[in-house]
């Protein structure tokens, strides 16, 4: 599970549109492809050792070092990127101007802010658009995504305008909360982005369809529905057949992933189909195994209480350091206070430091979970495959291979980007994981 960078600035504020590119809280078994179409690797390698329980033959290892450092750069360029355009709508009173224009333009204040924003967000996408040229060019180069460029250019375009169709109007709510109790607008602030949080979270399947192409899983796969059901027994999660979907994955990239998305109703699990039919079905169960334990062990509702508590606290800060920043240098960016739009900007760019900075906590909160439910997939395939470490070993291996994650990551860049632990220390786990040993138990299944 994770939470996206580029959406923590709004997340802060805008609530964390998770649904939207499948981030906030949905449970994922491999990182998807992000603005570089990669997953988050190292950034020095040195040769995978013979008694690692992740490998890479020789020719893929020098690959993936290599592509481990482009990722890295890519993503450590995207983190303080996004903050210094914020800064820079501010110091060169861009920001300021857009907010004359649009009161020049338009009558109706909320009119004014609904095209503010618009602009605000397409203004920063545009200025993400050449780190994320790169990162396609380099997941193209390296065999990981297969997506053309029209494509490509039509799934942004999507996002985009989603972004400014959704993200907008939140934005427009929640500078009204500012402008309506101006002493005390963190607070509503913060009473107004939970409960978006936990919509976001619910309404995400509607949106996925937009990007990506579906159909039941049953129709291609049979037989692997029927071992899924197995483990969904097993493990008490409420799936039906009916909700188990295959997308078609293959269209766009060859790594491989299976998540479950939503929360109650909308509660569904898929498979990309470079996954089912490429992998024995045994790895898939444990892949399964793992997506539902984020369910069963209820990391949703955890992740969503813990962030909450977390952005209460976030925002009490931000309002007081945004405050200072206006008093400060508001006459020079043109933000005469909080309520302004160009105000507002600051309020942005505050929590978007604050996303920065709390990157690290973040990840290893999200680590924590992913641990989780890695020992959780591997006890619940337990009795219905023939041997569970193994099988997640091999699963792993696969995940890591299609990705051309690296064996050996540096520490450091662990701790800070990963919001999951490097496939050589999930393999390493469960290589030696058998609590059934001597005739034990499972530390979420007592049998």
């Amino acid at each position: 599970m994770k939470l996206s960078r580029r959406w923590f600035a709004i997340a802060g504020l805008a609530v964390l549109l998770a649904g939207l590119d499948a981030a906030g809280a949905t449970a994922q078994m491999a990182s998807p492809p992000s603005d570089s179409a990669v997953p988050i690797a190292t950034k020095n390698s040195g040769p995978a050792k013979l008694t690692q329980a992740y490998a890479l033959p020789p020719d893929k290892l020098a690959k993936a070092i290599a592509l481990s450092r482009i990722r890295n750069v890519l993503d450590i360029t995207d983190s303080i990127w996004g903050v210094v355009v914020l800064w820079l709508l501010l110091v060169t009173r861009a920001a300021a101007a857009l907010e004359r224009w649009t009161q020049r333009t338009a009558s109706r204040r909320w009119i004014q802010g609904l095209m503010f924003f618009a602009l605000f967000l397409g203004i920063t996408a545009m200025a993400d658009l050449p780190l994320s040229l790169i990162g396609h060019h380099y997941s193209r180069a390296y065999g990981i995504s297969v997506q053309g460029w029209g494509s490509w250019f039509g799934d942004l375009g999507k996002a985009l305008g989603l972004e400014i169709a959704i993200g907008g109007p939140i934005l427009l709510l929640l500078n009204w909360i500012v402008r309506r109790w101006p002493r005390r607008y963190w607070l509503g602030a913060w009473a107004a982005t939970v409960p978006i949080l936990v919509l976001s979270i619910f309404v995400e399947p509607f949106f996925e369809p937009i990007f990506d192409k579906y159909e039941p899983l049953q129709q291609d796969h049979p037989a692997l529905v029927q071992e899924l059901e197995k483990v969904a027994a097993r493990t008490g999660t409420d799936i039906p057949p009916e909700r188990m979907y295959l997308m078609k994955a293959s269209l766009k990239t060859n790594g491989l992933n299976a998540y479950v998305a939503g929360i109650g109703s909308t509660k569904r699990i898929v498979v990309w189909d470079t996954t089912a039919g490429r992998i024995p079905d045994d790895e898939v169960l444990f892949i399964f195994g793992h997506e539902s334990g984020h369910y069963v062990l209820h990391h949703i509702p955890k992740a969503i209480a813990c962030y909450s508590v977390a952005l209460f606290f976030v925002y009490w800060a931000c309002a007081g350091f945004a405050a200072w920043m206006v008093r400060r240098f508001g006459k020079r960016w043109g933000a005469a206070e909080i309520p302004s739009r160009t105000g507002f900007v600051v309020l942005i760019f505050a929590v978007s430091l604050a996303g920065f900075l709390l990157e690290p906590a973040s990840n290893a909160y999200s680590r924590h979970f992913e641990h989780q439910a890695d020992v959780y997939g591997q006890e619940a395939i337990y009795g219905i495959v023939a041997d569970p470490q193994k099988t997640a070993v091999a699963a792993f291996n696969a995940l890591g291979e299609a990705w051309l994650d690296d064996p050996n990551p540096n520490p450091f860049i662990e701790f800070w980007l990963y919001n999951h632990p490097s496939t050589e220390h999930r393999a390493e786990f469960a290589m030696h994981y058998d609590p059934w040993k001597n005739g034990g138990h499972g530390e979420f299944f007592k049998n």
